[in-house]
């Protein structure tokens, strides 16, 4: 039997491409009114993933709009609590949820502070313990979540790069993104089969990919979601949800 891989794509947030991106994906991130989408594309967009068998999450991240919620916002335990319960359960109120993802700033802040992953992680475990926690790949988070009780999936970036440290590389950068598809494909590869990145200092390190996420936003999204399918599938993986 192949190995299976999970392809996960970050969707509801005003973009053009959804409706051919969700046959090609195995995972949803819908974004949950607060850095991007409104209850009518929340509703769009979970009609669209159960119509095509996609599993679907909650991407919860922090209020404000303006910045597509990639600025750390100073907040308190109880705040962060609260960004996450409530925007989890208007997304359950539209159809059944079995994932959580945090968005942008909030998901870079868990990936390296212990306190904070607690505080997610808590969050869900109080609204369905049965939950995956989707989490970057060898970072502070999955520890605590799995403390905490949650069964966590190890998430890699097709299209970002990463630091020796295994953070992704700040969107500030010029070489945050990786821009060729040839690239991007050949990381995804080297993750999925091989376990292995390379961090922009030229070094490897080891990483364990459980799912594989793709932007949906570029113009060429749609194509570089084919491509990965049909690379990931010629190399022997089988693509499906996170069991």
């Amino acid at each position: 039997m192949p190995h299976s891989i999970d392809l996960n794509c970050d969707l509801g947030e005003g973009g053009a491409h959804a409706a051919e991106l969700m046959p090609l994906i195995t995972s949803a991130n819908i974004a949950c009114g607060a850095h991007a989408g409104d209850p009518e594309t929340m509703r769009a967009t979970v009609a669209l993933a159960q119509r095509h068998g996609v599993a679907i999450g909650a991407h919860p991240g922090f209020v404000d709009r303006e910045n597509f919620g990639r600025r750390e916002i100073a907040s308190t335990g109880a705040e962060i609590r609260a960004l996450v319960t409530d925007q989890l359960i208007a997304l359950r109120a539209l159809g059944s949820v079995r994932h959580v993802k945090t968005h942008g700033a909030l998901y870079n802040l868990a990936a390296r502070d212990a306190a904070v992953a607690r505080v997610v992680a808590e969050a869900v475990v109080a609204i369905d313990p049965a939950l995956r926690l989707f989490a970057l790949a060898g970072s502070v988070q999955i520890g605590v979540a799995e403390e905490v009780g949650l069964r966590v999936v190890q998430e890699v970036f097709a299209d970002r790069t990463y630091q020796r440290d295994g953070s992704l590389t700040p969107r500030s950068r010029p070489d945050a993104l990786i821009t060729s598809e040839d690239a991007a494909v050949a990381q995804v590869l080297r993750m999925v089969r091989d376990g292995v990145v390379r961090a922009t200092d030229g070094t490897d390190f080891p990483i364990q990919a459980d799912t594989v996420c793709l932007h949906g936003d570029g113009p060429h999204a749609v194509a570089f979601a084919r491509r990965l399918n049909r690379e990931l599938g010629a190399a022997g993986f089988r693509l499906a949800a996170p069991m």
